[in-house]
């Protein structure tokens, strides 16, 4: 019997998890279905490409057929592990645009505006560069520079500069727009998930019980009141039990699947697969939306400095696992996408709508296909694109992952700034300060050069930039999921914490943002205490 019972030890359910113990009459259960987060990969920064390539600590999670990928199957890799996908993610501290959290209370959630969540922000930060007006120290979440920045992020950004952008050493200041290297969730050379930072510290405190491998399977009702959860471990189904609040932080993907699993959700979906209407929430699991993104590609056999599959590449690796073993420095501190920036995919749009990921390295199929030779690539994402897709049940299994449907481009707007943006990055990279160098777009985009050509590439190639959002949608509409306090309506006792209530995606990566919710969520349990 606990007072809170957390799903889910990711992003955001390790920030409730942390804080809530730290009452030390609170007692508070924290399930993770993954296992603990004790891979080096997951410690060492540029493990994250080894997790990527081999599909390590996540759920193997994959979309329907796209007709707006050409037919083909999305990825949607999610952590499966304790700090969720903080632990294998790219590590980029973004907040986002202050007019997203201002759409977001216009959208009928007072408490939710910039000024409102500015302070939940500074709470969680701990900015090695000093606390200001934008930035704060002291919290858990340590945000760092680069230790070891590659020299090829720096010419990046010297072509983004030429080519008319501007230069913007933080991209969590008062302005957002330009080119830059990032800041990244780093601590010590080590990457600093929501695990290290909110849980680690805390597991001694008795008060506090996480258990792993545990998969919840389905929320316990009483009623029209949550108390306590099923949740399966080593083949073994049990129970815990909430006095307080069950809080749900399984992810956009997982939260509106268990929810459906346990009876709440769109009565016709859960009756065709025979499980019983509890409470008849007709959002649940609509309201997908996800960063849609395109990846060119550039050969630089030349620069073998820059990661890649080689013998030199191969030596480098060796002199870098040294080096980050004696001293936390050297080319393992990478995040990969060091540097990128926010730019606008045509001068009469009033803020940035694209965002760039620079990549040290050649990535193809989000790194998972082996390409030999040394080389860059240049992300460009649509930051608020139109379509909206959903998550629904494949089965009644709770072992059985949904079915995800981001419904990529099902909005032909979003092609069409998509497009704009691969010109935009094209001309970035055909800048002095990279073009000098010699590097070659590999054959596939490069034959891309109509709009025509560039659309049916980007169909060919574009997925995920991994930010899956608002599936638990926060509202007061027929359609919203939770309401302003992130209290799932018409129901007690059940609280959704994660990416899945954002009303409309954030225009930057997510796991900031979900770190933010987290935080003011805490604050909200306890004023209802």
């Amino acid at each position: 019997m606990f007072d809170y019972i957390i799903i889910g030890g990711g992003s955001a359910g390790c920030v409730l998890a942390g804080r809530l113990s730290e009452d030390p009459a609170v007692r508070v259960c924290l399930l993770e279905a993954g296992p603990a987060d004790s891979s080096v990969l997951i410690h060492c920064p540029a493990g994250l490409a080894v997790m990527a390539k081999f599909e390590l600590n996540g759920w193997g999670q994959n979309t329907t057929p796209q007709p707006g990928l050409g037919g083909r199957q999305g990825y949607q890799p999610r952590g499966k592990v304790l700090g969720g996908s903080s632990s294998i993610n790219a590590m980029v501290y973004v907040r986002g645009q202050h007019a997203d959290y201002d759409h977001w209370a216009a959208q009928g959630n007072p408490g939710w505006g910039w000024e409102d969540v500015k302070p939940y922000f500074l709470k969680a930060e701990h900015n090695e560069r000093g606390a200001d007006a934008w930035h704060g120290q002291g919290g858990p979440f340590n945000v760092a520079d680069l230790r070891s920045p590659h020299r090829f992020s720096h010419l990046f950004t010297e072509a983004g500069v030429q080519a008319g952008e501007v230069h913007n050493t933080d991209f969590n200041g008062a302005t957002q727009e330009g080119v830059g290297l990032y800041q990244v969730t780093h601590k010590n050379g080590e990457r600093h998930s929501t695990a290290k930072a909110y849980l680690t510290p805390h597991l001694a405190r008795p008060n506090l019980q996480v258990i792993t491998g545990a998969r919840a399977t389905r929320i316990l009702l009483e009623g029209l009141r949550a108390v306590g959860v099923e949740y399966r471990q080593g083949g073994t189904l049990q129970q815990v039990r909430a006095t307080r609040e069950v809080l749900l932080s399984a992810g956009a993907l997982l939260s509106p699947q268990l929810l459906m699993l346990s009876g709440v959700g769109p009565g016709a979906a859960l009756q065709r697969h025979g499980i019983p209407v509890l409470h008849d929430l007709p959002g649940v699991g609509a309201h997908l939306h996800d960063h849609p993104d395109v990846v060119q590609v550039l050969d630089a056999p030349n620069h073998r400095d820059l990661f890649g599959l080689s013998l030199t590449g191969m030596v480098n690796a060796l002199r870098g696992i040294r080096e980050w073993r004696r001293h936390r420095t050297g080319i393992l501190t990478t995040n990969f996408a060091e540097a990128g920036g926010f730019i606008k995919s045509h001068p009469a749009e009033p803020a940035p709508d694209l965002q760039l990921h620079f990549v040290v390295g050649k990535l193809v199929d989000h790194g998972r296909k082996t390409v030999f030779g040394h080389g860059y690539s240049a992300h460009v994402c649509l930051l608020q694109p139109k379509s909206r897709g959903s998550v629904s049940l494949a089965s009644a299994d709770p072992m059985a992952l949904p079915l995800v449907d981001p419904n990529f481009f099902g909005d032909p707007d979003d092609l069409r700034r998509l497009v704009r943006g691969f010109q935009r990055t094209r001309a970035i990279l055909s800048q002095p300060a990279l073009a000098r160098l010699g590097a070659k777009e590999l054959p596939a985009s490069a034959a891309a050069r109509t709009e025509a050509e560039i659309e049916q590439f980007i169909r060919q190639h574009a997925d995920t930039i991994y930010h899956p959002v608002g599936t638990c949608r926060m509202g007061q509409g027929a359609m919203d999921v939770v309401d302003a306090e992130l209290r799932v309506h018409g129901l007690a006792g059940l609280r959704v914490v994660d990416a899945s209530v954002m009303p409309r995606i954030v225009s930057g990566n997510t796991n900031a943002p979900t770190v933010m919710i987290a935080e003011k969520a805490v604050d909200l349990l306890r004023a209802a205490a």
